[in-house]
């Protein structure tokens, strides 16, 4: 491998950072930025600067060159300060509840409410009645306990630290029996025997991978076991020779000799999907219903709130997880309760979910609705003069985060096939654009699935498509 020719004498050309400050970049910028962060910004162009250089990257050897590459740099740092990280993305996945672009979308009643919150004070622990403190858990525990029967609910900051709190509060320090086929990889390397670890319970499991029976339970029940963990193994499916146990068995046996049952179900069902066509998946009522101690679940996925988790149960216990420490670091904010309480309270009327829920939509959706979105880009872009052919193609579009893993949902795609080359610097643009937009690559083409993008980004879309197609 030929090494590359370092030249330091180009060195010299690197501009004081004092000529920063006072360049049109600096000066621009000191609008908004302290003089100490644009003094920091332009001390790091020169070094990254100087750092290629060493390194040998191929300049001309100009003083014009080495001074624009390094206003260049300048700019890209003050940028970094000033230019959200956080930023709205086109989903064009297809897959709807999409763990890395923030999961649900939220609906409109719950961001036009959580406006309203945002810009003022509110209520979230002030009793207006008595013009005492109040408990923030109120503002949606009723509506929690309408829906899914329960006595009692609160919530944390999500899923994970609703199973963590639970088990520390009903069995820190004793036993708790699993199921050895439900101890799952919750995503980000995240496993319940961590967090059962980090909860203070210590795991006693019981079965094998693909078969558990009541008896395996019963047999690992000592004085040291305070209760028994069913997880809702809702990321993947164990198929063929298998055996569960009924949770109306399991909750039998763990009440007859005084332990709890804590369901972990994961996604957090409000209604029964089979009502809209959709896949069978465990109900939240199912479980209070069958006896279940305590149930946890996520807010994010098909329920279409923010990121929270959500105990429901029997208020005894209820009561006992609100009262641990643990409760203060895991509680959630004002913007949390006002989206998942509006969220909610779609849920009162289930036939108004597939016009007012933004996830139900998506499930739902046509695809004759999808075509005539597809139909309405491919029509802006037809005078395009680009070395893409673009066409309007079948697809599979899938719920997302742990729901219904066998599930696929007919959809449509825009494909795009490069005239030569690969696809990769097509999709880098459109990901790296304004409004960056995801999609997937197979065999060198690019899919752009119709079904998780918002009636209201068609046109984005299309803008964004039109720029990055023109190379």
């Amino acid at each position: 491998m030929k090494t590359a020719k370092i030249d330091k004498s180009l060195l010299r050309y690197l501009p004081p950072v004092e000529a920063l400050l006072n360049s049109e970049v600096g000066v621009a910028a000191s609008a908004q930025l302290e003089h100490r962060l644009l003094a920091d910004c332009a001390r790091e162009a020169v070094e990254a600067v100087r750092t290629e250089i060493l390194n040998g990257k191929n300049f001309d050897g100009s003083r014009e060159e080495i001074q624009q590459r390094t206003l260049q740099v300048y700019q890209s740092r003050i940028d970094e300060l000033l230019v959200p990280s956080l930023q709205k993305v086109i989903n064009c996945t297809g897959v709807i509840l999409h763990t890395n672009l923030g999961r649900a979308v939220f609906s409109e009643d719950p961001i036009h409410l959580a406006g309203q919150i945002m810009t003022g004070y509110c209520n979230l622990e002030y009793d207006l009645e008595s013009g005492r403190r109040g408990d923030r858990t109120r503002h949606v525990e009723e509506l929690l306990c309408k829906l899914t029967g329960a006595e009692a609910a609160c919530v944390v900051n999500n899923n994970a630290a609703a199973v963590l709190i639970a088990l520390n509060t009903l069995a820190n320090r004793k036993e708790v029996i699993i199921s050895r086929g439900e101890l799952i990889e919750i995503g980000g390397s995240f496993r319940i025997p961590d967090v059962m670890a980090k909860s203070g319970a210590k795991m006693v499991e019981v079965g094998t991978t693909n078969k558990t029976h009541l008896k395996d339970f019963a047999n690992a029940i000592s004085s040291r076991t305070a209760g028994v963990l069913h997880v809702h193994t809702s990321n993947y499916r164990i198929q063929g020779f298998t055996a569960a146990v009924a949770l109306e068995d399991l909750v039998q046996l763990a009440h007859e000799n005084d332990l709890f049952v804590l369901h972990d179900l994961g996604g957090g069902i409000l209604v029964d999907l089979r009502q809209f066509q959709l896949p069978y998946e465990p109900v939240v009522r199912e479980s209070i219903e069958a006896g279940v101690d305590v149930v946890t679940f996520s807010g994010d996925k098909v329920l279409g709130g923010p990121q929270s988790g959500i105990l429901v149960g029997k208020q005894a216990l209820i009561h006992k997880i609100k009262r641990n420490p643990l409760m203060r670091a895991l509680r959630c904010d004002k913007l949390t309760y006002a989206i998942l309480e509006a969220t909610l309270r779609i849920f009162l009327n289930p036939e108004e979910l597939p016009q007012k829920h933004r996830v139900f939509q998506m499930f739902l959706q046509p695809v004759e609705n999808l075509k005539a979105r597809g139909e309405a880009i491919l029509q802006k872009l037809r005078n395009l003069d680009t070395p893409y052919t673009l066409a309007l193609s079948e697809s599979q579009a899938q719920p997302g985060s742990g729901t219904l893993p066998l599930t696929q949902l007919p959809s449509l795609a825009i494909t795009i096939q490069p005239a030569r080359g690969n696809i990769h610097a097509l999709a880098r643009r459109l990901r790296t654009g304004d409004p960056p937009v995801v999609g997937y690559t197979q065999k060198n083409t690019l899919y752009l699935d119709l079904r998780t993008v918002l009636p209201e980004e068609i046109d984005l879309l299309a803008g964004a498509l039109a720029r990055a197609l023109q190379v």
